[in-house]
């Protein structure tokens, strides 16, 4: 299995312009700049994009083991915060918020060591 996704930029770092689309098209010509990455604007960012890939990624494997011991996820909500250095100008570190609700007849010691196999098998 292959995915893309596409990025075109036009301009200098601080006024140009950037669109990124992807293979689906749920992202099409989407907008990015130096705003939206690095103050405040309408569009997206590499880091924003990361972190709903990382987001996505682990609530979904977290279904799957769940499903393999009898269990069915009600709610599993998962929040990615991608935090950046900006001084080495790199991601120094991604952490993972999940708000889930009680699944009957799981303990929350079991559903912890579930949700920590999860994290460690998500692809992204």
């Amino acid at each position: 299995m292959k995915r893309t996704a596409k990025a075109h930029w036009n301009g200098n770092l601080k006024e140009g312009k950037e669109e990124i689309s992807s293979q689906s098209t749920i992202l099409n010509q989407t907008p990015y700049s130096f705003k939206t990455r690095f103050e405040s604007g309408i569009g997206t960012n590499p880091e924003e994009l990361i972190a709903a890939a990382h987001a996505g990624c682990f609530t979904m494997v977290l279904s799957a083991p769940l499903e393999h011991a009898g269990f069915q996820a009600n709610d599993l909500n998962t929040e990615a915060i991608v935090e950046v250095d900006m001084a080495d100008l790199k991601i120094s570190g991604i952490q993972l918020n999940l708000k889930a609700s009680l699944i009957d007849g799981l303990s929350a010691e079991a559903f912890h060591k579930i949700a920590e196999a999860a994290k460690t098998n998500c692809l992204v």
